[in-house]
């Protein structure tokens, strides 16, 4: 099996270099990082340059493409990065997020080929767990939002259970479901339900790893945007699962985070 990991960049000079050592340092194989850059000018493409000459003299059987140019967005890019993808499974890994350690793909590829068995057919999703960390990469907690033992696309009825990082889709399935560009900050949550009902309606099984398959760097566009990510979370919840039930779910993660923040007191 292959694993095409996409990272989406703009300027980001200061975080990507750690995404790229962790994708470098990785003891799979067979890997293929795509980098979608928006444009960022000369800088960028000098890291992105030397990233891949340090890939092709480590000569372990990576592959590394990247194209840099100006696109509508974040989403517009990841959907250049799933059209782009030949792996078995692909995964998105932002500028600042990493791997936990450098056999975490190996450790993936062979729970994903046990679950495969003898009939051949690949689960749809695999997923884990997320490990936040600071803007120096150093290990704050694990995500308060914890993966279920058996996921399905109503699983997110109670939030997104698993961070879009920590989500590999299988290729084949995932390249039919762009991302929504009608959404700015929740196409993501938008996209994991639409591949998990597309899985469903194929029979396929989705697999829980067990394991932290993402250091996430707790900053981005929706912590930026937070009030505005909620608004459109709210739509994207309603569209998939109905007015009625994701107000009284937004009820109950109002008492959530309520009881969360006494909790630290």
């Amino acid at each position: 099996m292959k694993f095409t990991i996409v990272t989406v960049t703009f300027r980001a000079e200061d975080t990507f270099p750690r995404t790229a050592d962790s994708v470098l340092e990785q003891t799979y194989a067979d890997v293929e990082h795509l980098i979608i850059d928006g444009g960022s000018g000369d800088a960028m493409c000098r890291l992105i340059e030397a990233y891949e000459r340090d890939n092709r003299n480590q000569g372990h059987g990576h592959s590394v493409r990247w194209i840099s140019e100006p696109d509508k967005g974040l989403y517009d890019a990841m959907n250049k990065g799933l059209h782009m993808a030949t792996g078995t499974y692909v995964c998105f890994l932002n500028a600042g997020d990493k791997f936990p350690s450098p056999d975490t793909l190996s450790q993936i590829a062979r729970k994903a080929e046990t679950a495969c068995g003898d009939n051949g057919v690949w689960p749809a999703v695999l997923y884990g767990d997320t490990h936040i960390v600071d803007d120096k990469g150093q290990y704050l907690g694990p995500r308060h939002l914890t993966p279920p033992e058996t996921l399905s696309w109503r699983s997110f009825r109670q939030g997104m259970l698993v961070c879009h990082q920590a989500f590999y889709a299988r290729t084949d399935l995932a390249r039919h479901c762009d991302y929504d560009l009608n959404y700015r900050f929740s196409a993501d949550v938008d996209w994991c339900i639409r591949v998990m009902r597309k899985a469903e309606d194929e029979h396929l099984p989705l697999l829980h790893l067990h394991m932290a398959v993402v250091d996430y760097l707790n900053e981005g566009q929706t912590t930026r945007n937070h009030r505005a990510s909620l608004k459109e979370r709210f739509r994207v919840m309603a569209h998939h699962y109905g007015w009625c039930t994701t107000a009284a779910m937004h009820g109950w993660f109002a008492l959530r985070a309520m009881a969360r923040k006494l909790g630290r007191r």
